[in-house]
């Protein structure tokens, strides 16, 4: 897929507003691979722990043109393997999914982190039956590593693929 062509996306920094794009995307459909919804005190911490975030950074996902929100990415701390890695998520509301932005915004994202420094990768690791997760990474030109057992949400285990993009390739 072509990203160069079509909508544009924007990174805005993560707000003490935004709490409400955290409500709209805690739907059982944007939650399916995630364990589910969250209750309104987890989505509380959550986005405490967003606004406060400093060993990375969320972001909502804007339009370019109008500038209206569709959805969220960020990048945080992960130690994986016996290092500590750049790990990377993200949400499309469901109006605005099949459009490539997610894969946009991912783009958009390593060329934040690969800048920002400090580590030498940047992960993602979608469900192994994550079908349009794995396609964004692919989109987004990460490598896949192959699949592992991962922990998500806390005590709960799921076969995901680890994805990886290379911080010390210059990108192009």
């Amino acid at each position: 897929m072509d990203l160069t062509g079509g909508e544009r996306v924007r990174l805005v920094p993560w707000a003490e507003d935004d709490f409400w794009l955290l409500r709209r995307t805690n739907s059982p459909e944007m939650t399916e691979h995630l364990g589910g919804p969250e209750s309104e005190e987890a989505l509380a911490d959550r986005h405490r722990r967003y606004v406060a975030l400093d060993d990375g950074c969320m972001y909502r996902v804007t339009l370019a043109d109008g500038g209206e929100t569709v959805g969220s990415i960020g990048y945080w701390e992960r130690a994986w393997r016996g290092g500590t890695v750049w790990e990377t998520g993200w949400g499309i509301l469901p109006g605005f999914q099949g459009r490539g932005l997610a894969a946009r915004a991912a783009r958009e994202l390593v060329g934040i982190v690969r800048r920002a420094g400090g580590h030498p990768a940047l992960h993602a690791f979608p469900g192994a039956d994550h079908a349009a997760s794995n396609g964004v990474c692919r989109k987004a030109g990460f490598t896949l590593l192959g699949q592992v057992d991962f922990e998500y949400p806390k005590g709960h285990w799921i076969k995901s693929n680890d994805w990886y993009v290379d911080l010390g390739a210059d990108g192009t």
